[in-house]
């Protein structure tokens, strides 16, 4: 009985591993994107570029609704309704 509940504790154990390595983490992700968006590019260039795109963080929704907001300045009512939902937008994309 003791060799059973060990063997299928270590099969268990085994199974969520190969679970977990399959699944890339956020810099493996991270760092898949950055190669495939370096194309060509080689040597000193290559490097560069990668060291800013990986080092790159990633704006969040505080900083683009504070920068719409700048943007917006004395807007009212729907027009400004409809300028930040433009801006949030694009800003989200680019």
């Amino acid at each position: 009985m003791k060799h059973l509940i060990t063997a299928a504790a270590l099969a268990l154990g085994l199974l969520s591993g190969a679970a977990l390595a399959a699944e890339p983490t956020a810099q493996q992700s991270k760092m898949a994107t950055c190669n495939k968006d370096a194309g060509d590019m080689k040597g000193d260039e290559r490097k560069a570029f990668m060291k800013d795109c990986l080092s790159a963080k990633k704006e969040t929704q505080q900083s683009r609704m504070t920068m719409c907001n700048k943007e917006a300045g004395a807007m009212k009512g729907d027009e400004r309704k409809k300028f930040m939902s433009e801006c949030l937008s694009t800003k989200k994309s680019s």
